[in-house]
């Protein structure tokens, strides 16, 4: 028995028109679902969806793409090294959240690093001439060129961290304030109080936060901040090993620390051991992202849950909405949509 829904009524291939007739929607709301848009109801999507698989519908990627400007491709943008890349949790569970959440789209992902001049030089020439539709900007840090360049360009553009206070691109954070204070409040809760904290790089927004959590959970606990407890890290299993060093030298009877990170936790543990201290009887540690670095430490580490992959979600989910209505937001004159995910600490043993 020969198919009938392999052809549309002029007898050629199905149209677009014909899919959303039989829809009963816009023209508009088909290319939306078949674009990946998140800007469409469950109802809608199942009605085109159905639509298209009896009429048969077989999108014409390459024509939509040369007809609409576009290239079907999203970069995440890392300026930083690829060492640091391989080497941090952070970076693969934010890739698998954006790669999850691009599944069910036809949008290709391209990584691109751009931490050394040369990289960022080549990328500036790679997205002058348009060659994705939109991007992720991950780890970027205060002074970073890259978002104004992509304003200029017009580029739909999310970023993972805000740079400040008054970001201008659409951004995806965690509640990095409040998981400073979170860290900070259950060390008080268990008695401790000398409280180190070993920063992330300071040119991060994000960074800034959780140092801003970890004052005022001391100040709301009547307790003095001790600038001298606070020591700058980079992130880094090294930047925690020098942080470490440096607060034991100056501060020996301390009985707690917060570091930025699980990476720089590690560091500061081995530091901690090689000076016979120890985790948790004489100093209490917590980290920060909740990494299967924390759950495989001994002792297990306590540390700050941010949804790193849900935040990658996200990302995608605002850039798709960007990229379906053709014009960043910027452009539009709309409000930036800033979304802050929640986090929560994990108490482990090292607390």
């Amino acid at each position: 028995m020969a198919s009938h829904g392999a052809r549309g009524r002029s007898g050629g291939r199905p149209t677009l028109e014909e899919v959303a007739a039989r829809a009963g929607v816009g023209r508009g709301t088909v290319s939306r679902v078949i674009n990946g848009s998140p800007r469409v109801s469950d109802a809608t999507r199942a009605a085109v969806e159905a639509a298209v698989a009896e009429l048969g519908y077989v999108p014409n990627t390459a024509a939509r793409a040369l007809a609409a400007n576009r290239t079907d491709a999203i970069a995440l943008v890392v300026p930083e090294p690829e060492t640091r890349f391989f080497a941090e949790p952070y970076f693969s569970d934010m890739l698998r959240g954006v790669g999850a959440e691009l599944s069910d789209t036809e949008m290709q992902l391209l990584l691109i690093f751009a931490g050394s001049d040369r990289e960022r030089q080549r990328l500036a020439q790679y997205l002058a001439a348009h060659r994705v539709d939109g991007v992720l900007l991950v780890s970027v840090h205060a002074d970073d060129p890259l978002p104004d360049l992509l304003a200029q360009l017009e580029i739909p553009a999310v970023i993972s961290g805000p740079r400040s206070a008054t970001e201008t691109l659409t951004s995806v954070d965690s509640d990095n304030y409040g998981g400073g204070r979170s860290a900070v409040e259950h060390l008080l809760s268990r008695g401790r109080r000398k409280i180190a904290h070993i920063t992330g790089r300071l040119d991060v927004y994000g960074a800034q936060r959780r140092v801003d959590g970890y004052r005022d959970a001391l100040r709301d606990a009547g307790r003095q901040v001790d600038e001298l407890l606070i020591e700058p890290g980079d992130f880094t299993e090294e930047g925690g090993r020098r942080a470490m060093t440096t607060l034991l030298a100056r501060h020996p009877d301390l009985d707690a620390v917060f570091a930025g990170s699980d990476v720089m936790a590690a560091g500061a543990r081995q530091v901690l051991r090689e000076a016979g201290v120890r985790i948790p009887d004489d100093v209490a540690l917590v980290g920060y992202d909740d990494s299967a670095i924390a759950r495989h430490m001994d002792p297990p580490l306590t540390s700050v849950r941010q949804p790193i992959e849900e935040m990658g979600r996200a990302m995608i989910d605002l850039l798709l909405t960007e990229i379906a209505d053709r014009r960043p937001a910027m452009s539009r004159g709309l409000e930036r949509r800033h979304a802050v995910l929640s986090t929560e600490l994990e108490v482990r043993a090292s607390s």
